[in-house]
Parts: structure tokens; C-alpha cells; sequence
């Protein structure tokens, strides 16, 4: 379960105590809403299928494949259907061996998502054995599904360019920049990605 709006607003006024442009972008783009997602093999499955595409199009793609392989498009369906029928309903090669190696790592249990390990650089490493689940990835699935309070996506393109703005910096900060400025957030940097996105978009609008 993802962090509740509670969590999200009491983890935003701790880090906006020790960061007063933290507090004044709060204050003008207002609190986020939570990003939930649920646990389990369906989220990184449709994470996978939603790779550089739009919604639109994974949205699309999913319902083919759920079409074929029934609902949350089981592993052992995956792993059954032929590779032409995969394609014919929007999965490319690649996503394919994707899906696949998670499939088969669920199944063997070689990736137990119900007991991932406590240490948040610890589960990174284990999803990221997934082909096709990068850092970023595994990042937002600890953060929007297991709710994980101190996951800080910091090579997004959009926390960079989110944090650049409301700590009023001349240029977009690198990643290793973002990670070194929310040292001081923590143990919240959860709750201040969620914002970051929200102001993000508030800036854009």
C-alpha cells in the first residue's frame, strides 16, 4: 500500500521545517494527492508493458493481454502463450523477454515480492534482476505500492526539474545533485518526491 494523504502531508511538514522553499512551493501548489499502486507481479508486469508508450497504448496493450491470458495476466499463462500471440496483442521481443524474466522469477521464486527485503537498497537490487526493471522502476514500486517513506527517485527527470524550480536554482540539478540536496529530508523523501511530481506538473500547467 502506498503512503495515505496523512502519511504524504505530516512527511511534507517535517521536510518543510528543515527547507523553507520546500514550504513556500507547498503553500503554492498545495499538497499532492497519493500515487497508490497495488503490490505484486500485475504492477511490475504492467509497469513492463507501459514502457515508452503512452497510457493510451499500455492500456491498450493490457486489455489484449488480458484479453488472452485472463485476468492480472497470470505467470503461468504468460509463460504458455507463443510469442506471436504475445505480439499480435501489442508486446514487442523485448517487452516479451521482460515479461518473461519476471514471470519466471516469480514463479521459481526467485523474486518473493510479499517478503522483499527491509532494506530499500537492498529490495532495489532484487527487483532490478528483473529484465526490464530499472532503478527507477523498482523506485516507484517501493514507493507507490509498499508505501516505503524515504524512496527518492532522483534520476526522474521531473523531480530534477520539479527541485530546480522550487529551491530556485539556475539549472536543472543532476542526479547525483538531487540526491546530495535531500539528504536532509530524510527519512521523508518519499513524501517530498510525491509533491515534487504534483509541483512539477502545477509548474507546466
Amino acid at each position: 500500500m502506498g503512503l495515505s494523504k496523512e502519511m504524504i502531508k505530516a512527511g511534507l511538514d517535517h521536510a518543510a521545517a528543515v527547507e523553507p522553499r520546500l514550504a513556500a512551493a507547498i503553500e503554492s501548489s498545495g499538497y499532492p494527492e497519493p500515487r497508490i499502486r497495488p503490490e505484486g507481479y500485475e504492477t511490475l508486469l504492467r509497469t513492463i508493458v507501459g514502457q515508452q508508450v503512452s497510457v493510451a497504448s499500455a492500456a491498450a496493450v493490457w486489455n489484449k493481454l488480458e484479453a488472452r491470458l485472463g485476468d492480472g495476466c497470470p505467470p503461468e499463462a504468460l509463460l504458455a502463450t507463443e510469442f506471436d500471440e504475445l505480439r499480435a496483442c501489442g508486446l514487442s521481443r523485448q517487452k516479451q523477454g521482460y515479461a518473461r524474466s519476471l514471470a519466471e522469477l516469480i514463479l521459481s521464486g526467485g523474486l518473493d515480492l510479499d517478503n522483499l527485503p527491509q532494506d530499500d537498497e537492498e529490495a532495489i537490487a532484487l527487483l532490478t534482476k528483473v529484465k526490464g526493471i530499472g532503478r527507477w522502476s523498482a523506485e516507484i514500486y517501493l514507493l507507490f505500492a509498499q508505501g516505503r517513506p524515504d524512496i527518492w527517485p532522483a534520476g526522474d527527470l521531473a523531480i530534477q526539474v520539479g527541485v530546480g524550480d522550487f529551491l530556485g536554482l539556475p539549472a536543472r540539478p543532476s542526479e547525483k545533485d538531487v540526491r546530495d540536496i535531500a539528504q536532509s529530508w530524510s527519512p521523508h523523501r518519499g513524501a517530498v518526491a510525491i509533491f515534487t511530481w504534483h509541483h512539477y506538473h502545477v509548474m507546466v500547467m
